[in-house]
């Protein structure tokens, strides 16, 4: 087995290579405005660090949100193009599950929060029993309307850090997204025989770019 797993869905730009039982190599750039341009570059850069080559790679793991359209939407299509192109099933993951699997991973095992930066003063946040058990559906809330069902619980990621009056109980890692959480939280579930979520944006509300909806005429009738 030989796991390719990246993620997009936070400023992140995250890639790792796990053979089902460890991580060989990640690569990790924070920049919110550059998915498009860091993510090849990152998949090459573990490859070359795991003395590997894209060929022997036996399936993608992708984080498919909740996030912003514009950076989720460049690790998902770039997922299907290498499964496409390699013949590899391409395995869907929540970008939530990884970071509760990296929380896990830092020693955080009883119930907490995980929350992201859903920007418009909102995050993407999930509650978790444990690091492999999500007992929430992924949200995206305005903090203040959420803070009855957060009070008192641990909190990870970036959106619990925005809001400490709302997070009071928040931990420093993970701090950031890590494909290398997320690949192995992957190996597990492919281990246990245990269902993926479909290769498919989780955007959970729609775009900020909206098409008009009506046009000046320019010609005349």
């Amino acid at each position: 087995m030989l796991l390719l797993a990246f993620d997009t869905a936070t400023p992140a730009v995250t890639a790792a290579l796990h053979d089902g039982e460890r991580v060989l190599a990640e690569s990790t750039v924070v920049d919110a405005r550059r998915h498009g341009e860091l993510l090849v570059p990152a998949v090459d850069r573990v490859l070359t660090a795991a003395g590997a080559v894209i060929g022997q790679v036996t399936g993608v793991v992708v984080g498919v949100g909740p996030g912003p359209y514009t950076g989720l939407r460049v690790g998902l299509v770039t997922a299907a193009a290498f499964g496409d192109a390699l013949g590899i099933p391409v395995h869907g993951v929540c970008t939530l599950d990884g970071l509760a699997w990296a929380a896990g991973e830092a020693g955080l095992l009883g119930p907490f929060t995980v929350a992201t930066d859903a920007r418009r003063k909102e995050v993407y946040w999930a509650r978790y029993a444990g690091p492999h058990r999500r007992i929430t559906e992924p949200a995206v809330n305005r903090p203040g309307d959420i803070a009855r069902e957060v009070a008192g619980l641990p909190a990870v990621g970036a959106g619990a850090h925005l809001y400490p009056e709302v997070f009071a109980d928040r931990r420093p890692d993970p701090a950031h997204q890590s494909a290398g959480a997320l690949a192995a939280l992957a190996a597990h579930r492919l281990a246990a025989g245990e269902p993926f979520e479909p290769a498919l944006p989780l955007y959970l509300r729609r775009p900020d770019a909206q098409v008009p909806a009506g046009y000046k005429a320019v010609l005349p009738q």
